[in-house]
């Protein structure tokens, strides 16, 4: 089969790999028909590098028709319509019967210190083959799928894969009342996402980006926007707002890739520099990020409020302003979204008639699986209105 590999760093090949297997009773083997490119992917691209190897199989947001099934595997037969969530959870666990799937017992990393494994993301999660290919090994086939109906076109579930729940998950965190006021940072797929649902819920939204045809995307929403290369203070700006007293939570959904943090950004440049080894121990014990955007979201947010991070930190000693925080009395909630504890909520949204958060529509480019390595770039220097991007293989 062909599959999107990692072979070094900015270099994506797509290449042909030996078809997957049912290796356990309970695996099931799906036939990819759709399969997203997320802004984490971007993190393998490049600075979370150390941790990949050359042919490792990369994507984590697929869908697609079972075509095996394992002995054990009773819910689902070939020719099942499946979306498969991006991190891989037993369902049964201490932590899965609590609805913290992302942190599963079963499939946790022990030798790296992380959560439960995810598809496609190097040897911190797992090393387990992802679905950017045309087919795709699934654990805990009676519990990890989605089941989806058939008969609407992909893009109505894709998105249940992360996008969604990453998004519905941030907003869930961020507990805004309804009337409430809610500010997004970063308009990419999940700040985009979670504007949609927040508005759906009717909240007052801002959301911020400096990318125009994603703040139109939110604008389009109904959510008031903030170009922050055109002001000099997002915050100030935020209060102007809100009767000058900040925003009832902050959707972080930049992380580590925050620009306007240029000594962060020059110390992940050079760790580049390092062997390989080197690497990975400075950037698990010493790491730094950029962090303009959490310290925005401090800024922007009213005393009292709550800041959801779901935007990816991996830094190990971030300095964070830990008098401010305290002081406005901030709540802090963030992670991996726990992907089944919010599915079958949102598929009985996106199974009405209407597609209420625009799900259908939400993709801005559809490609071959071909020309996932030119994509790669396109999507990392956010050319040619590029938002979200789903491969067909």
């Amino acid at each position: 089969m062909k599959a999107v590999t990692w072979q070094g760093r900015h270099d994506m090949q797509v290449v042909e790999v030996p078809d997957p297997q049912i290796e356990e009773r309970t695996d099931v083997v799906v036939e990819i028909t759709s399969t997203g490119l997320c802004g984490s992917d971007l993190h393998l691209y490049d600075p979370l590098t150390p941790f990949m190897t050359p042919g490792d199989i990369v994507g984590h947001e697929p869908m697609g028709v079972v075509r095996e099934v394992g002995s054990a595997v009773t819910t689902l037969e070939p020719g099942d319509r499946v979306v498969v969530p991006f991190n891989i959870s037993c369902g049964t666990c201490w932590t899965c019967s609590r609805g913290l799937y992302s942190q599963c017992e079963t499939t946790q990393n022990h030798d790296y210190g992380t959560g439960a494994s995810l598809f496609g993301y190097s040897k911190l999660y797992g090393q387990v083959p992802g679905g950017q290919a045309e087919m795709l090994r699934v654990p805990f086939g009676d519990t990890l799928p989605i089941k989806i109906p058939d008969g609407p076109p992909d893009d109505r579930f894709l998105f249940l894969s992360d996008v969604l729940p990453t998004a519905w998950q941030a907003v869930e965190y961020a507990a805004v009342e309804e009337g409430g006021t809610l500010l997004v940072l970063g308009a990419g797929p999940i700040g985009d996402m979670a504007t949609r649902i927040a508005r759906h819920r009717g909240l007052d939204v801002i959301t911020v980006d400096a990318v125009h045809e994603r703040l139109a995307r939110a604008h389009a929403a109904g959510a008031d926007t903030i170009d922050f290369s055109q002001v000099d203070d997002v915050a100030e700006r935020v209060r102007e707002l809100t009767d000058g007293r900040g925003a009832d939570a902050v959707v972080d959904a930049v992380g580590m890739e925050a620009h306007g943090s240029p000594i962060a950004q020059a110390a992940q440049k050079a760790v580049g520099l390092l062997p390989k080894k080197a690497q990975e121990k400075l950037m698990l014990r010493a790491g730094s990020d950029r962090l303009a955007a959490l310290m925005t979201a401090i800024d922007a947010v009213r005393r009292g409020g709550t800041i959801s991070i779901s935007g990816v930190y991996g830094g190990a000693t971030d300095p964070l302003p830990m008098f401010q925080l305290f002081d406005k009395q901030i709540q802090l909630r963030m992670g991996q979204a726990n992907v089944r504890r919010w599915s079958d909520d949102i598929l009985t949204l996106l199974q009405q008639d209407e597609d209420v958060l625009g799900v259908e529509t939400f993709a801005t480019h559809h490609l071959p699986l071909e020309e996932a390595p030119e994509a790669y770039k396109r999507f990392r220097d956010k050319q040619d209105g590029m938002v979200k991007v789903v491969f067909t293989p």
